[in-house]
């Protein structure tokens, strides 16, 4: 019998999600559900206790899990802040493009620098469930890139699986005490695991400063790779703001 194929429709997302996590899909899930856009995971190991070492050793395991996706995507994300800056966000791109040629690759931290540029924001309040050895390289990463922290709150979690855990309500209490630092003009959430998009709004609305997550830069980050225009598609002050 013959058969007819489909035209492509849509952008075609890969996203590398962590083993441990159990936010970044579904908040994905409610920016991207009934858009022209087709996002596909894969998952790479992760150890629960998240430290320096651990999340250095997930960079030979990117090509395995990154060749699971379908070839010729137009963006893949790689799912894990800290890992990104323990490893380089070069490092992450140069890794996946072995088994990915020429698709853009974004990952959370280089997303971050590029939505707080956009949003015009260089004094940030930063929130964390690292611990102290985690968090330290995230803010001398950030200060490379011309972000300074003025206040930072952490949960002092190392456990990823307890991170999924953490409130919404926990964490919007922590989001306004490191908005409430000198000079913040934005702050940021990181970790791809601490749910945050139902109290960004709420944020934004107390501090009236932008409040970025993990998840928010880099889904925001893999759309504008894909050419995709997700003005308004998400929570916050970024998603209304546009690509760029």
């Amino acid at each position: 019998m013959d058969y007819v194929l489909n035209d492509k429709s849509g952008a075609r997302l890969g996203m590398v999600v962590l083993s441990t996590d159990e936010t970044l899909e579904d908040e994905a899930r409610s920016v991207l559900t009934g858009r022209a856009v087709n996002l596909m995971h894969t998952r790479i190991e992760s150890a629960p206790e998240v430290t320096p070492q651990s999340l250095r050793d997930m960079q030979a395991l990117m090509p395995a899990s990154a060749r699971l996706l379908p070839q010729g995507l137009d963006a893949i994300a790689y799912g894990c802040t800290s890992a990104s800056v323990m490893i380089g966000p070069d490092v992450v791109q140069q890794t996946i493009g072995t088994v990915q040629p020429g698709v853009p690759v974004t990952n959370p931290i280089s997303a971050v620098v590029t939505a707080l540029t956009t949003l015009g924001a260089s004094k940030i309040g930063l929130v964390t469930p690292y611990t102290a050895q985690v968090a330290g390289p995230m803010r001398e990463f950030l200060a490379r890139g011309g972000i300074e922290t003025v206040k930072e709150v952490s949960f002092g979690e190392a456990d990823d699986r307890r991170v999924a855990r953490i409130s919404e309500a926990s964490t919007l209490a922590a989001i306004l005490e490191a908005g409430a630092g000198d000079g913040v003009e934005a702050v940021f959430a990181s970790c791809t695991n601490l749910r945050a998009f139902g109290i960004i709004d709420e944020a934004e609305a107390q501090l009236g400063v932008p409040v970025i997550s993990s998840n928010l830069a880099l889904i925001w980050d893999m759309l504008r790779r894909a050419g995709v225009d997700a003005t308004g598609w998400g929570p916050g002050r970024l998603f209304a703001q546009g690509q760029g």
